[in-house]
């Protein structure tokens, strides 16, 4: 199993209009492909980006904590959001629609608005992270808040202490990394006795989907040769 990045995160949302009206309003993305089912909005396609899928309400928040996007400049990125802001560990938090918050970490970044994180409650946050390795995680140091973590390519999962539940209609959709093959990775999870969910041959992807502990779902997602989206 050998991710190469953080590719996106997905939402189940009743009105995934109004989330994409405020990233791309205030948070430096756009539209990058808009159908009947979901909205995918970013900076840059081939970059981290945030998936809105609609769904009937009420979702449930379930493990999802918040997803935290990476700026060169906090206090410049700020000024373009309103409302409200939390301060934290270096970091600014927000709310945006349906239980979706997100956050801004300053860091070295050649593309602001990539993603930087996405954290997660977990009934036990040490043992969750060690098994992320199995899906193709690396462990990492703490972040600045001392929440145990996984990487990407330089892009983080990190687990706080709280109780993630079975919802029947949660807001997280998935996670997904970008693969070079999501054949071979299917195949991968079989080997390890991963449950795989579900595989998708869709018009710019491929993808598999695994459970992740504390029924989570992962994307291991493929861009096939014709993917042009910018």
């Amino acid at each position: 199993m050998r991710p190469k990045t953080l590719d996106h995160v997905a939402f189940w949302l009743n009105d995934r209009d109004r989330v994409a009206d405020f990233v791309t309003s205030h948070l430096g993305m756009h539209v990058i492909e808009r159908t009947d089912r979901f909205t995918l909005v970013g900076a840059d396609a081939r970059r981290g980006k945030l998936t809105l899928f609609d769904a009937e309400p009420p979702r449930e928040r379930g493990a999802l904590k918040h997803v935290a996007l990476r700026v060169s400049d906090l206090d410049a990125a700020l000024e373009q959001v309103p409302g409200e802001v939390e301060r934290q560990n270096g970091a600014a938090f927000f709310d945006v629609s349906e239980g979706v918050r997100l956050g801004l970490v300053e860091a070295p970044t050649d593309s602001d608005y990539d993603l930087d994180h996405v954290a997660l409650y977990s009934a036990g946050p040490k043992r969750t992270a060690a098994r992320y390795r199995d899906y193709g995680f690396a462990l990492a140091e703490p972040g600045a808040g001392g929440a145990p973590r996984v990487e990407v390519s330089g892009a983080f999962v990190e687990f706080h202490e709280g109780e993630p539940g079975d919802p029947v209609q949660p807001l997280l959709n998935h996670l997904a990394v970008l693969v070079d093959s999501a054949e071979d990775h299917r195949a991968g999870a079989e080997t390890l006795d991963i449950e795989v969910q579900d595989f998708v041959d869709a018009p710019n992807t491929l993808a598999v989907f695994v459970w992740l502990p504390e029924r989570v779902r992962l994307e291991y997602v493929e861009h096939k040769p014709t993917f042009s989206l910018t």
